[in-house]
């Protein structure tokens, strides 16, 4: 996306305005989607009947456990493939699924820390993601250079998971958590800097802006959920 030169102080004005109206759209379908994953898990992981579609009596995951642990990333990727195709409410609906999906795959959680761990994690990583997207939009200092070298820690942690699964060390686990808290608390900060540079060279109102607001969204949702997966890890309490 090319972005035109701001030069004037109303051009400034305008593009600022403009920034903020797209953040607050993208702010809306990013708290919805959190709320709706929050509900979902919350009554999930609090109604042993709802949780046994997911897992079997005797507690190994199900087939229609893995179809909800996969299917986001097919939703995820589905909507970054199809985004100039599909219309923003086709974007929306995929979205809303989404995060049913999620709640109901991180309903698990309820069943292995306890819940005041839980809230208390929640409002911690609510707070952490707060000051980094203030720095993200407040600050001069292009984090464009950093982008690359998160998204590589993001695939390295994910491959240090996987081989963790196997060696099932508790010391890698914690590695891995608190470089999984310094990656995302910066992709906070980095991916709310690229959305108001978005947001500044787009046409408000139109279906294609909603899109990205939506797109946007998504980014940040993922950025809070793992950041806060990462510090229920090291926070939170096991039953």
């Amino acid at each position: 996306m090319e972005f035109n030169n701001v030069n004037s102080p109303i051009d400034r004005t305008e593009s600022g305005t403009m920034a903020k109206s797209f953040l607050a759209n993208v702010f809306t379908y990013m708290s919805a989607a959190l709320a709706i994953t929050g509900i979902v898990a919350y009554l999930f992981g609090n109604d042993m009947s709802l949780i046994s579609l997911m897992y079997s009596l005797e507690g190994g995951i199900n087939l229609f456990g893995y179809f909800v642990m996969f299917a986001p990333l097919g939703l995820v990727l589905l909507m970054s493939a199809r985004i100039h195709k599909l219309s923003s409410t086709m974007l929306v609906a995929l979205f809303i699924v989404f995060s049913i999906l999620m709640g109901m795959s991180l309903s698990s959680i309820f069943l292995i820390y306890t819940g005041g761990s839980i809230f208390t994690t929640f409002f911690i990583t609510a707070g952490t993601f707060s000051i980094m997207a203030v720095l993200g939009y407040t600050t001069k200092t292009d984090l464009t250079k950093f982008g690359s070298i998160l998204m590589m820690g993001v695939i390295g942690i994910i491959i240090a998971m996987i081989v963790n699964m196997f060696l099932q060390s508790g010391t890698m686990d914690y590695i891995i958590s608190g470089i999984g808290v310094l990656i995302f608390t910066g992709l906070t900060a980095y991916d709310v800097q690229k959305l108001k540079r978005i947001g500044s060279g787009v046409e408000y109102g139109t279906d294609e802006t909603n899109k990205l607001s939506i797109m946007g969204a998504l980014s940040l949702y993922l950025d809070f959920i793992n950041l806060f997966l990462f510090l229920l890890r090291f926070m939170g309490d096991r039953k």
